[in-house]
C-alpha cells in the first residue's frame, strides 16, 4: 500500500510545481528601481516586480494593500478558499531591496480589504466580520478586536460570494458588501427559486451593501440598514471626495463569453440594481420572465464593462508620478477570460463618475474586439496593461486584485493567482 500512496502523492504534488513555474514572472532591466517584468505596457509605463512568493514566507494569496509610514505595507492574505487560512502580513524591505515578511495575525477567514478608518486605526474585512488591529504593537495579534460581527458566514459553493469588503462614507459610516449566495438564484434545472411573492429566495438579506452608522471612537452600530440592494458581488467599492459611491458589479457566470456585461454602478441609498433578475441595460436573465425581471424598475448602470472582466478594485489616482492620471478611476479586471487580466484608467467628471462613450467596442486579448450593445454607455479611458497575457517562460496572464498608490505615486498591485506584488512606475532611463 505504501508504493501506490507515494505515487498518488507525487501525482498530486507535480502540478503544483509546474503551475508555480508557469506563473513565474521573468524580468529584464529596471522599472523605477525594481526588476522590470516583460508585460507590455501602455507607452510611458512599466510593470516592476516587487515580490513573488516561492517558499513558506509571505502571503499565499495576496489581496489587500495598505501603505504604512516609512515605506512598509500591510498585505491581507486570503490563504485559500477555506475558513481559518487567512493572515495579515507586514512587508518591509532590506537595504538591498529584498522583501522581509512578518505575520501579524493568522487563522483568519478570507481577509480581503485593509484600510484606515476615520479614527486613523487599521481595519480589515474578514468573511464574517470587520476587525481592527494595531500593526505597530509589539504583539499585533493581541490587539485584534471585532468591530462588526455577525456578517453572513458564507462559504464558497454553499455561498458563492463569501468575501466581505467595505468603504467608509463621508460621515464615517461603514458600507459593507454582502455578496449573493448563488449565481442567479435558480435551481439545477434553471428554474427560479422564489418566495410566495415570486421574489428570489436569496435577496432579502444578501446581495446588498449594508450601512453601519459610525458611533465614534472606533465603534460602529452592529445593526445595519440596507444602503443598496440587487448587487451580486460588491467587492469593488470606492468613495469619491464629492460623496459619489461607485460599485463594480461582477455579473453572473453564464457560459456565453459575450454576455452578460459587468457594470459600474453609482450607488444611491435605497437603490435596487437588478440582481438576479436583470442585467446589462434591460435584459432579463435566463430563468426569469420579463415581468419577474422588472428591468424598468432597477437603477441602470452608469457604464457597462466587458463581459466577465470581473472588476475587483476601484481607486481614484491622486499620486504625483503620473499627472496624466490624476482624478482618473483605476479599475482592476481580474477575470480569466479574454477580456480580463487588465488595469484600466477611466476618465471621470468632477463627481468621480466615469465618462462614457455610447456603444463602442471592447478589446479581446491577445487580439480582436467585440461591440457593446447598441446605445450602451462604456467607460472612456485607456488600458495600462495591454500585454498582460500568458507567455510561456516569460510571464503569466494578469490576475490583478487590489491597487494602492505609494507615497512616490507608483501604483502597487496584488496578483493572487501568481502570488506576486507588482508596481506600475515610469521606465528607468
Amino acid at each position: 500500500m505504501l508504493r501506490p500512496l507515494l505515487l498518488i502523492l507525487a501525482l498530486i504534488a507535480a502540478p503544483v510545481g509546474a503551475n508555480a513555474a508557469q506563473r513565474a514572472y521573468a524580468t529584464q532591466g529596471l522599472c523605477g528601481g525594481r526588476p522590470m517584468t516583460t508585460v507590455r505596457m501602455a507607452p510611458g509605463y512599466c510593470l516592476g516586480l516587487v515580490w513573488q512568493g516561492q517558499g513558506a514566507d509571505g502571503p499565499r494569496m495576496p489581496r489587500g494593500l495598505l501603505a504604512l509610514s516609512g515605506g512598509d505595507w500591510l498585505v491581507t492574505d486570503l490563504g485559500g478558499w477555506q475558513a481559518g487560512r487567512g493572515s495579515v502580513w507586514r512587508l518591509s524591505f532590506a537595504p538591498d531591496g529584498s522583501a522581509r515578511w512578518r505575520r501579524l495575525a493568522q487563522g483568519l477567514s478570507m481577509p480581503h480589504t485593509v484600510a484606515r478608518g476615520p479614527d486613523g486605526r487599521v481595519y480589515v474585512s474578514e468573511m464574517n466580520r470587520i476587525l481592527t488591529l494595531d500593526p505597530d504593537a509589539a504583539d499585533p495579534a493581541a490587539t485584534v478586536r471585532t468591530v462588526i460581527g455577525g456578517l453572513p458566514d458564507n462559504r464558497l459553493h454553499d455561498n458563492r460570494h463569501p468575501l466581505s469588503s467595505f468603504v467608509f462614507d463621508g460621515d464615517g459610516a461603514l458600507l459593507v458588501n454582502v455578496g449573493a449566495p448563488s449565481d442567479r438564484c435558480v435551481d439545477a434545472r434553471g428554474r427560479p427559486q422564489t418566495t410566495a411573492s415570486g421574489a428570489c429566495v436569496d435577496s432579502a438579506e444578501t446581495a446588498q451593501v449594508r450601512r453601519h452608522a459610525y458611533l465614534g471612537n472606533g465603534r460602529w452600530a452592529e445593526d445595519s440598514t440596507v444602503f443598496a440592494s440587487g448587487l451580486r458581488n460588491s467587492i469593488a467599492l470606492v468613495r469619491h471626495p464629492s460623496g459619489t459611491i461607485l460599485q463594480g458589479e461582477n455579473s453572473v457566470d453564464l457560459t456565453t463569453p459575450d454576455h452578460p456585461y459587468d457594470e459600474i454602478n453609482v450607488l444611491r441609498r435605497g437603490g435596487d440594481y437588478g440582481w438576479p433578475y436583470c442585467v446589462d441595460l434591460a435584459t432579463p436573465l435566463p430563468g426569469w420572465s420579463a415581468v419577474q425581471a422588472r428591468c424598468g424598475q432597477r437603477v441602470r448602470p452608469v457604464a457597462l464593462l466587458p463581459p466577465h472582466a470581473a472588476p475587483l478594485d476601484l481607486i481614484y489616482y491622486e499620486g504625483t508620478m503620473f499627472p496624466e492620471l490624476r482624478g482618473r478611476l483605476l479599475m482592476s479586471w481580474h477575470g480569466y477570460r479574454r477580456t480580463g487580466g487588465r488595469i484600466v484608467a477611466a476618465e471621470t467628471d468632477d463627481r468621480g463618475r466615469p465618462l462614457t462613450d455610447v456603444g463602442g467596442r471592447y478589446a479581446l486579448y491577445p487580439r480582436g474586439s467585440a461591440p457593446y450593445p447598441t446605445g450602451a454607455p462604456s467607460v472612456r479611458g485607456k488600458v495600462l496593461t495591454p500585454g498582460w497575457d500568458a507567455v510561456a517562460g516569460r510571464q503569466p496572464s494578469g490576475s490583478p486584485v487590489v491597487m494602492a498608490v505609494a507615497a512616490d505615486g507608483a501604483i502597487w498591485v496584488t496578483d493572487d493567482r501568481s502570488r506576486a506584488i507588482l508596481r506600475i512606475a515610469r521606465p528607468t532611463d
